[in-house]
């Protein structure tokens, strides 16, 4: 069944005219627009504690401490924080065996008359799920893409009573609590790239999981976390860095999805725009790499995960399936320099034309907004399994057409083939130990890093079958005459 949408004035109004809940609206940036949704629709008493704005930088310090960025993860839990501390220690004698105390707080950068920075901004709720209970936490970071500050102001408006209402009502159906952040709201007006919930009231919440649903509802194109399973926000974490990404299904990870990072960095950090420079590797899984004959599965994925994590590798999910979309994000990110590594298959079709039917300039737009800036290429070759032929960067064949076009790439060294790569690799095919894997076949130990098949083996990830063992021969028995 669809789920039934309320308007924000009802969300509002539910909220205030619920005795129970009881709380304070912390906004920086962009109004206090939260707070007026909920004095508008009336019974705000019933709700309200406090509400507050400290928008002077001084002011800000002197209630929070400093801050090196003002719309920040960091202002934003130090807001939470304190202000949920204030609640408790001002009304838990008076009403905190029958109140469930909140706090929602904001930091937001809006659009401004002084410039055209990008505007976004952190959100927050601590709530207690029970009278007296230990609080739970919701973050998110969002992007408003608004052209106008009023415009900008009334979707952060929305977006704030949708995440109280979701924390208060919904936290029991997490997934249908991200759903429900755009109640009201179109991704035309706002995007969802990073949320974290934690607490009791999401005990078996895993924020990694919680980070694929919300590229799978939409909410985002991209969400990223780190080896530990920290969920961070992309433009934070790629701020100033150099970065190295490479893409797979990663089911599993190979010997050749080793070599071919090792091969691609090794050249990566000898470009002169990398040299000294702080790099950071994305293994990045697109929501294509991620479905199976019956669709997204969240525990196919964690096994995927739980090998990249192993191996201290930062993992991208993405909706971008042309790499021209992918650069346009990274690009977003950072100024500095971007290398992706790719096999010639992959390479293979970044020259197939049909990708690019939606693009009035067809494939030559693609490839300008691909390399547009400081991007490159590095090709791990492909041994034919047929031929035995290998083939390279430097020999594949493209449509005829398309020759002078790939010449000038591979020219101008914008696409670069691997060296140094370990040939006995290459005949290595993740999906055919994939199959071997779940056939009780134990050669495909001898095809992923010793680490990955301990892993593999000890939590049965990918449907791992055990080979049966060798029966004992059969001895016969000789009666004594």
């Amino acid at each position: 069944m669809s789920r039934e949408i309320l308007g924000t004035h009802q969300k509002a109004l539910k909220i205030n005219l619920d005795p129970c809940t009881y709380g304070t609206f912390a906004e920086i940036g962009a109004g206090q627009e939260v707070a007026r949704w909920f004095f508008q629709v009336g019974g705000a008493a019933g709700t309200i504690a406090k509400t507050m704005s400290a928008y002077d930088m001084t002011v800000s310090d002197a209630i929070y401490g400093q801050c090196d960025r003002y719309v920040s993860r960091q202002r934003l839990s130090t807001m939470l924080e304190r202000e949920f501390g204030l609640l408790i220690e001002r009304l838990n004698t008076k009403r905190g065996s029958s109140s469930c105390f909140f706090v929602f707080a904001d930091t937001v950068a809006a659009k401004s008359f002084k410039g055209n920075g990008d505007c976004h901004g952190w959100l927050g709720l601590r709530f207690q799920a029970e009278p007296g209970a230990e609080a739970s936490q919701i973050i998110i970071h969002v992007r408003m893409l608004d052209r106008e500050n009023l415009q900008q102001q009334g979707a952060l408006g929305i977006m704030g009573v949708n995440l109280v209402y979701g924390a208060l009502y919904l936290h029991r159906k997490p997934e249908e609590l991200l759903e429900s952040l755009l109640d009201n709201l179109t991704t035309e007006r706002v995007e969802v790239d990073m949320v974290k919930l934690t607490g009791p009231a999401f005990f078996d919440v895993d924020n990694r999981v919680m980070s694929l649903r919300l590229v799978q509802l939409g909410l985002t194109q991209a969400a990223m976390f780190r080896a530990d399973g920290e969920v961070v926000q992309a433009s934070d974490a790629l701020y100033k860095k150099c970065i190295l990404v490479e893409r797979g299904s990663f089911r599993p990870v190979t010997k050749v999805t080793l070599d071919m990072l090792k091969c691609a960095k090794a050249q990566f950090v000898q470009e002169p725009k990398v040299k000294d420079e702080e790099i950071m590797v994305l293994m990045e899984m697109t929501m294509r790499n991620l479905t199976t004959e019956s669709g997204i599965d969240a525990k196919d994925f964690l096994d995927r995960v739980d090998i990249l994590s192993a191996l201290g590798q930062t993992v991208l999910i993405s909706n971008f399936g042309e790499f021209h979309r992918l650069a346009a994000y990274l690009f977003r990110c950072t100024k500095k320099m971007i290398g992706i590594s790719m096999g010639v298959p992959t390479l293979q079709s970044i020259f197939d034309e049909k990708y690019y039917l939606d693009l009035e300039g067809g494939i030559l737009e693609s490839f300008g907004r691909l390399f547009k800036n400081d991007l490159k290429l590095y090709v791990y070759p492909l041994l034919e399994a047929k031929t035995g032929s290998l083939i390279t960067a430097g020999n594949l064949r493209v449509a005829p057409h398309l020759r002078h076009l790939y010449a000038y790439l591979l020219e101008n060294r914008l696409i670069e083939g691997m060296r140094d790569f370990d040939e006995s690799s290459l005949a290595i095919m993740s999906r055919d130990v994939l199959a071997r894997i779940r056939a009780g076949d134990d050669s495909w130990e001898e095809m992923v890093p010793p680490v990955v098949a301990l892993m593999i083996k000890a939590r049965q990830l990918f449907n791992y079958q055990q080979s049966a063992p060798e029966p004992e021969p059969v001895r016969e028995l000789q009666l004594a005459g």
